[in-house]
């Protein structure tokens, strides 16, 4: 156990670190292991980290925290081992679990990810940078914050038992999270208002097995087709602008949420939001046999809506922010995790680089600018308006064959081939990225415009009764530009076989394409942004 109120004896550190989870013990972790002298403060917020919602780490993440964080024995002992992504449809035809489509690996996977509970590794993590040599102030509460360009970051905190201080640093690192605190406190935090999207979630019990005899028996067929664990994979239930997960986790218990873009969908409304979590989950038929028994932990249901956000600083002449602090796209194929092992790379990288004496000026307008591009980018290629077709099996599995095939070629492949340098730099930011980026941009934007001609046609979600796409996970090997280039071949027969519609129709409001039973009202409570 950690010593949560030893005294703090340094009266000046060379970097500060605001918060102790993932994204600032391991930012903490790296800076000690280039430089071991360095006096390193964690100050976090919580007497001990709650449990918070689970999470699935993919390749980028788990190369991160298996190979440069070191936590493989841990993550095998305490997490699980995550069998890639499923995704299951449904349309009016379909009531029971083996009639809805499927999209998902045949096999188990080739590269290592893990299903875990963020609790416990923030808690390891949180220890390995205190081992490495780093000081812990916990619980504390940062009160106020003052920056000082070139000079000493002065950080004021308080605690429960009646002890204040203030701590100075050449260098703050804000890991604070959603609370955002530097960007919040100077007026950096840019809501994504494009991408108007929400959440609720918690942890359930008594969620049936996917892998279980019970389903096997009920459903042989469906049981048989696939040769993968169905049960360790990320499970994603999608309809028309919403999709839900299914993460599994050590102990039993499973982590069940929705996201739905508040533009096309909304809860049920409802006295308990546990109950309207529910009822939504319900309109799935493999939530209705999954969760039949089920019951969400009371104390554990969270909603937030505007998901989205990003600061409009990533750093600067004695500050650097890493993790939730400095954005949030999308939960959508787990980019979090990815994110902070970039944002603490480069945050590492650059106060390093500063306490060695190089440039700091040239250094910090790089760091800006390729993460100012890189979220911007990652957004408008992969998330921008996806919520219209993801609950369409056709249109969404050719998406998810594209994104995952070119998430394997261009961001996958770096770590594995250069090593931990290659997370300094986020994805789409880098000189060559550009080409990619326009097209993940374009066929997004092509299949978003085929989504609502298809809602305005009436034959949205056509295939999503009986359908079945069980692939071979991907590699890096010599078959991987070749299994692309058969997926794009795909996409421009939809082109002109379907996406003639569109090329020459004028930009209309995107909900006039929406069936008007498919739309619900807004709810106006007041919940707190991210």
């Amino acid at each position: 156990m950690i010593n949560t109120s030893s005294s703090i004896d340094s009266p000046r550190w060379d970097v500060i670190v605001l918060g102790g989870a993932l994204s600032g013990a391991s930012t903490a972790c790296l800076l000690l292991r280039r430089n071991p002298r360095l006096r390193v403060l964690i100050v976090e917020r919580s007497e001990q980290f709650k449990r918070r919602v689970g999470e699935s780490t993919v390749e980028v993440s788990s190369y991160f925290l298996g190979r440069v964080l070191d936590l493989t024995g841990h993550l095998h002992e305490k997490h699980l081992t995550k069998q890639g992504l499923r995704f299951w449809f449904k349309n009016e035809h379909t009531t029971a679990l083996d009639e809805c489509s499927e999209t998902g690996p045949g096999y188990n996977v080739r590269l290592p990810g893990y299903q875990v509970d963020r609790a416990v590794l923030d808690e390891e993590v949180l220890s390995r940078a205190i081992a490495s040599g780093a000081r812990l102030l916990r619980p504390a509460r940062v009160t106020d914050i003052t920056l000082v360009p070139g000079g000493e970051q002065a950080v004021a905190w308080t605690s429960d038992d009646g002890r204040s201080g203030t701590e100075t640093a050449r260098w703050l690192v804000d890991a604070s999270g959603v609370a955002a605190l530097l960007a919040r406190k100077n007026g950096w935090l840019v809501p994504n208002t494009a991408h108007p999207i929400a959440s609720a979630w918690s942890r359930w019990t008594g969620v049936k097995n996917w892998d279980s005899r019970e389903l096997a028996e009920k459903f042989p067929a469906w049981s048989r087709r696939a040769h993968g664990w169905r049960n360790n994979a990320t499970n994603h239930l999608v309809g028309l602008g919403w999709w839900a997960w299914f993460i599994p986790l050590k102990g039993g218990d499973v982590s069940v949420g929705v996201v739905f873009d508040q533009r096309i969908v909304d809860l049920p409304e409802g006295d308990h939001l546990g109950e309207r979590l529910r009822t939504m989950l319900l309109e799935h038929p493999i939530a209705k046999e999954l969760l039949a028994g089920a019951h969400w932990q009371e104390g554990d249901v969270h909603f937030r809506r505007n998901l989205a956000y990003r600061s409009s600083t990533f750093a600067g002449d004695g500050f650097v922010l890493v993790g939730d602090a400095a954005g949030f796209i999308d939960p959508f194929y787990s980019p979090g995790m990815d994110w902070i092992s970039y944002t603490a790379s480069a945050a590492a990288a650059l106060v390093d680089g500063s306490a060695r004496g190089k440039p700091r000026a040239p250094r910090i307008a790089r760091h800006n600018e390729l993460f100012s591009t890189s979220y911007d980018r990652w957004f408008r290629a992969v998330y921008q308006d996806k919520y219209y077709y993801m609950g369409d099996f056709e249109l969404m599995t050719l998406a998810f064959r594209l994104d995952l095939g070119l998430y394997y070629f261009g961001v996958v492949s770096q770590p594995f081939r250069r090593g931990a340098e290659a997370l300094e730099i986020p994805t789409f930011s880098g000189p060559y990225t550009k080409l990619p980026f326009r097209f993940i941009a374009c066929y997004n934007r092509r299949l978003a415009a085929m989504a609502r001609s298809r809602l305005q046609r009436g034959v949205w979600g056509r295939r999503n009764h009986g359908g079945y796409f069980g692939f071979r996970s991907y590699e890096l090997t010599w078959t991987l530009p070749f299994r692309l280039l058969g997926v794009i071949a795909l996409y421009l027969r939809l082109e002109l076989c379907e996406g003639w519609r569109t090329w020459f129709t004028a930009p209309v409001t995107r909900e006039k394409h929406l069936p008007e039973a498919s739309k619900t009202t807004i709810a106006t409570e007041s919940v707190a942004h991210p």
